[in-house]
């Protein structure tokens, strides 16, 4: 009498497999990597600038790009004549910073290989990343803003992300904090909504700008100083 339910499980398990296997062809590709990697501006981009960060061609980018939009890893949106790509979301993002970590376990180099200005800072779709991230949320773990786990701000940690000016969506259909492990640093940064509402704060307040179309930010003097202020960061 459990047969039927064994071939459910077992089918199951096949659809599983066969979606990861496609995600994973998905990004088993230089070219497709190189376009995910500029999405993770979370920025909106078209073909054509995609088809010029890979260095291929605009025919071949129309492949490469339906080939993501068919495993679900980035999203299409139109206005007008014009067509624009974005990831699918923070999940994606955060998978793609997680396979970062994992590949530079393989490299030869104990050595970073990430420019210098990113390294110190750069976003990681709606969130601050880098070591300046990092730095940010080794104060707050210590200063205790953060539940032990990472996963949630507690009360106090609430109250200053609100004296922050940093807006917390109250029913947010994702983690509410998360730790990111950095993969140019080593160690974790601030994710979820909590990130990405920590992220806005700071560009509401001109304490940082990002640089259009990539993913790294610059520190205005005002922000280095209130860094300083705040979470005692020494941004050069």
């Amino acid at each position: 009498m459990s047969l039927p339910n064994v071939r459910k499980t077992d089918d199951d398990g096949l659809q599983l497999e066969l979606s990861l296997s496609a995600v994973a062809s998905a990004i088993a590709d230089p070219s497709r990597v190189s376009m995910l990697c500029a999405l993770m501006d979370g920025r909106a981009w078209t073909a054509t600038e995609l088809s010029s960060v890979a260095n291929i061609a605009a025919s071949t980018a129309s492949a490469h790009l339906t080939k993501l939009l068919n495993s679900e890893l980035i999203t299409c949106l139109s206005q007008g004549r014009h067509r624009y790509y974005r990831l699918a979301g923070s999940d994606v993002a955060h998978l793609l910073e997680t396979l970062m970590g994992i590949s530079m376990k393989s490299m030869k180099s104990p050595q970073p290989k990430t420019p210098v200005h990113l390294r110190v800072a750069r976003t990681c779709y709606d969130h601050l990343a880098g070591k300046i991230a990092v730095g940010i949320y080794e104060f707050m773990s210590n200063e205790g803003w953060l539940e032990p786990d990472g996963n949630a701000l507690t009360p106090a940690g609430k109250q200053h992300f609100e004296d922050l000016g940093a807006i917390l969506n109250p029913n947010p259909r994702r983690k509410s904090s998360c730790a990111c492990l950095d993969w140019s640093e080593r160690r974790f940064h601030l994710g979820g909504d909590s990130g990405a509402a920590l992220l806005a704060a700071f560009e509401r307040k001109g304490w940082l700008n990002r640089t259009p179309g990539y993913r790294e930010v610059t520190f205005t003097e005002e922000g280095k100083r209130a860094f300083l202020r705040i979470f005692q960061l020494d941004v050069k």
